[in-house]
């Protein structure tokens, strides 16, 4: 699997739709519609964009979208493209494929539905015309972090999650990642931030936690107030990360802010997306923001620090980089 920096053929991400992430009212799906197009019009000045679309929102997308990003329609049931589309892997040759993980709503969690998005990494693949690798392991994308020279980070709530594989062990789960976009050392956090185990979490993404800005080096959110439970959990996770031969560690300072109207936030810098030429970064409305646009710029040296105000999509149970998947260009 390719590092999420290297030169990107396109970006892939799905249109909200009725349900969860629309929500309710009017006011609640303007505020989604408007933040997926927000992350897609960013995106998208810097390489392609493709939405897939319900077909009963292809009128809707294309006005909020405009001419500038390409639409693929498709049935749909939620909007997060990381975790229900496919992971695009290079082979020895150059060429692309795309592993085919099974999706089962994040454990198969009781508000979820996915008879639709369980098919969408099959949709894109076909679009994309590359090999599928076909896989038995229930994962997603935002389970999953990787330098593109064989690291991955993931944690134990995710793959060993009972709703997702109940019957695997640890060793399963490394063997199947080896086989389908290359691991060969697994760096395992024990838990993810506090808020994605609440309703509408995905029990531990890791992309939400740290992430590696190259080959040798990995982002880590801090949150450095003692009266936030993820004070313990960034703790853990930074001694994790030091602890592991030839990696540095640099912390990304969580916002000021530490509640919202459900509690303890999880507003993490670290959910960032990084494309052609910019990295796509979390806006709080916070005196972070530029703290955090600062680390980047010198963590992706050469690349353009693009704020989008991503609470409504936090609101909702994810960030930019939940709602974006790469496909990274062909070198064959």
């Amino acid at each position: 699997m390719p590092a999420e920096w290297e030169p990107h053929e396109r970006t892939w991400m799905a249109w909200p739709t009725s349900g969860y992430s629309l929500g309710e009212t009017q006011t609640e799906a303007d505020e989604a519609r408007l933040a997926w197009s927000s992350v897609a019009r960013a995106v998208a000045r810097f390489e392609p964009v493709t939405m897939v679309v319900d077909p009963s929102d292809l009128d809707v997308a294309r006005a909020w979208l405009g001419d500038g990003i390409d639409i693929l329609e498709a049935p749909l049931d939620d909007a997060w493209m990381r975790d229900m589309g496919p992971t695009f892997v290079r082979s020895d040759d150059g060429s692309m494929g795309a592993v085919d993980w099974v999706f089962n709503g994040w454990g198969a969690q009781e508000w979820a539905r996915w008879d639709a998005d369980a098919l969408i990494a099959n949709v894109v693949i076909a679009e994309a015309a590359v090999p599928t690798i076909s896989s038995s392991m229930v994962n997603e994308g935002g389970g999953i972090h990787v330098n593109g020279e064989g690291i991955v980070l993931l944690t134990r709530t995710v793959q060993l999650d009972p709703g997702r594989n109940p019957e695997w062990r640890q060793t399963d789960v490394e063997a199947e990642l080896a086989r389908t976009i290359g691991a060969e050392t697994f760096v395992w956090l024990e838990r993810g931030l506090t808020r994605d185990y609440d309703e509408f979490g995905t029990r531990g993404h890791v992309d939400i936690v740290a992430c590696f800005s190259d080959a040798s080096t990995v982002l880590v959110h801090a949150q450095r107030d003692p009266a936030h439970p993820d004070h313990e959990v960034s703790r853990e996770v930074r001694e994790r990360l030091e602890s592991v031969p030839g990696l540095r560690v640099i912390e990304v300072p969580a916002p000021d802010v530490l509640r919202d109207g459900e509690g303890w936030v999880d507003y993490s810098y670290i959910n960032h997306y990084v494309c052609n030429g910019a990295v796509i970064l979390c806006g709080f409305d916070d005196p972070g923001d530029e703290r955090a646009a600062a680390i980047l710029a010198e963590a992706y040296p050469g690349r353009e620090i693009v704020l989008v105000d991503a609470r409504p999509i936090f609101a909702r149970g994810g960030g930019i980089h939940c709602i974006t998947q790469q496909q990274p260009a062909s070198q064959a």
